[in-house]
């Protein structure tokens, strides 16, 4: 991947990780998709937890938000847009996308990938990548987030404050 756009931001608590979420969950609209690497444990599902229920949160509503790992999708009508949290971790072949509905997913909803290596070449191009890596610390992380030139403008205020 040739990134225009790359920045790398430590955080040092679980609480920390969850701020910097739900700030780009504030800065995203339909058609965004955010694709969501790392290991197994490295909190991706805990950022994607914190953007959702921070967006269901600024329409008065608390829900559970569970990891797809088994549904493999889970969707949330925010009612301007669906925001669409997937785990493919368990797909075998990158046509089953397709079978999910998260293809289409990407032209009208806010989508939350993990394992978005398993997308193939059915990747939107102009989705932001997020990688979630261990820190030094037990509960530091090191997340990038890398993309098109356009997501640079779109992050800057948000992570301006990390």
């Amino acid at each position: 991947m040739n990134d225009a756009f790359h920045l790398t931001v430590d955080t040092f608590a679980p609480d920390q990780t969850a701020e910097l979420a739900i700030r780009l969950g504030a800065a995203l609209g339909p058609g965004d998709t955010v694709l969501l690497d790392g290991p197994v444990g490295a909190g991706k599902s805990h950022f994607s937890r914190a953007l959702i229920q921070s967006r269901l949160a600024a329409l008065g509503r608390m829900e559970d938000v569970p990891s797809p790992s088994f549904t493999l999708v889970q969707t949330y009508d925010l009612e301007a847009v669906e925001i669409w949290h997937a785990d493919l971790y368990r797909l075998s072949d990158p046509q089953e996308i397709v079978e999910l509905g998260l293809e289409e997913a990407f032209s009208t909803a806010i989508c939350l990938v993990e394992w978005a290596g398993h997308l193939g070449d059915m990747a939107p191009a102009a989705a932001l990548h997020v990688s979630i890596l261990p820190g030094a610390a037990p509960e530091a992380r090191q997340i990038s987030f890398s993309g098109p030139a356009s997501w640079q403008d779109r992050l800057s205020a948000v992570l301006a404050a990390v």
